[in-house]
């Protein structure tokens, strides 16, 4: 519980920080949301003349694009590569932060298991996944509210808003793996940034290039808006998917990490 409650404690700055950051991106988007709504034929006919590869890389959908849940889907773009940073960030750091502030050894001196330590470490990241998708899902709805001009589902927009979450939980659990497979992390930014910008460019990539292979690799296609806001449910298929692989890393990270040298601080 001293584990955990540090945890919270030291990331209590940057999950202030992330959390007004995000909410502050569907706060602006969805203010954007009348001036298109206005005169759909125009805007429409407008986005209609962009390419249709930027528009497929965009996750622009004409077909939802001027519904607010529609809206709502494709700023989630920008939200979910945002939310996947913090993630990574908190997957790599919370653990590797031991060894490269050189207090693991001190740590592991204490009378808890190693197995201990990464329980009540992830317990403290996925606590403040959390709280930050709490107050995403929140301030995303009554923004939604405020700027709709029609009804909407409220089920489908949290099923929407769920999906930042559940990205974030493929990246919280690579996180933790690659915090225990490097040697020694200097800069958790230098192992985060690339690794979640390298899923970006291959979900882009791959709707550029229309291969449907894409969804198994990145966790960018696990949940696409359109069949959410058309089947008013997340795919079946990608959250197997997903459950899989968070398991598996997991799982990787405890055996990892249990077995791994720690070096006593110099």
């Amino acid at each position: 519980m001293n584990i955990f409650l540090r945890e919270l404690r030291a990331n209590r700055r940057s999950t202030i920080t992330w959390t007004v950051s995000l909410s502050t991106i569907v706060v602006v988007f969805m203010g954007l949301y009348p001036a298109f709504s206005a005169d759909v034929d125009t805007t429409r006919e407008l986005l209609a003349q962009f390419p249709e590869a930027l528009r497929t890389a965009l996750n622009l959908s004409l077909d939802n694009f001027f519904t607010i849940q529609g809206f709502f889907g494709y700023l989630l773009g920008f939200a979910v590569l945002a939310g996947g940073i913090q993630a990574m960030n908190l997957g790599t750091g919370i653990i590797a932060k031991e060894v490269s502030g050189k207090t693991a050894d001190f740590l592991l001196s204490k009378p808890v298991t190693r197995s201990t330590v990464v329980t009540a470490k992830l317990a403290a990241a996925l606590t403040i996944l959390v709280i930050t998708n709490v107050a995403f899902a929140l301030v995303s709805y009554l923004a939604a509210r405020a700027m709709a001009s029609e009804p909407f589902s409220a089920r489908t927009f949290l099923l929407l808003a769920s999906t930042l979450f559940l990205v974030q939980l493929f990246f919280l659990a690579l996180g933790s793996l690659f915090a225990v497979l490097l040697p020694k992390v200097k800069s958790v930014v230098s192992v985060s940034l690339p690794t979640v910008f390298a899923f970006y460019i291959v979900a882009a990539v791959g709707d550029v290039v229309a291969n449907e292979d894409v969804r198994y690799i990145t966790p960018f296609k696990f949940f696409e808006s359109d069949y959410i806001i058309a089947n008013n449910s997340l795919e079946g298929s990608s959250l197997a998917l997903l459950a899989g692989f968070v398991v598996v890393a997991i799982a990787a990270s405890y055996v990892i990490y249990n077995r791994k040298d720690v070096r006593a601080a110099a």
